[in-house]
């Protein structure tokens, strides 16, 4: 039986990262949709630094697909970016993960510090059918 997921968390809240790493890996093999909305929300940052947020794949939770399945687009400052996350064309995709790296430049300290969280909710069928029947007519 495949049932709806409550929100998920690929990255807690209040995250302070200073280096590139991954979240822990989510099972979504007993999820009955392949669409989500996943949320990249950034609280605090230093200046003259960016952070690069992907989502990458694995079917067992284990090996994990060396390119991401999608990503978040570059971010330089504080606020929420949303990104719709499409599983359906990677069928073999029953866990993911988040994976970020950050870079820094200019003057002070060379080491960049973010923090940040990543959510995920999953797209009701009757939504993205909705949303197909509206773009279609």
């Amino acid at each position: 039986m495949t049932t709806a997921i409550a929100e998920q968390v690929l990255v807690p809240a209040g995250t302070v990262a200073t280096a590139k790493g991954d979240g822990p890996s989510i099972d979504l093999s007993g999820v009955s949709g392949r669409v989500f909305l996943a949320t990249l929300s950034i609280t605090k940052i230093i200046e003259q630094e960016s952070l690069d947020v992907s989502i990458h794949g694995s079917p067992d939770g284990t090996t994990w697909e060396p390119k991401s399945i999608a990503a978040f687009r570059q971010e330089f400052y504080t606020g929420e970016t949303p990104l719709i996350l499409d599983l359906t064309p990677h069928s073999n995709v029953k866990f993911i993960r988040a994976h970020w790296e950050m870079a820094r430049w200019g003057r002070g300290t060379e080491t960049p510090m973010f923090e940040f969280g990543v959510t995920l909710k999953e797209i009701p069928a009757e939504i993205l059918k909705e949303v197909s029947i509206k773009t279609t007519a």
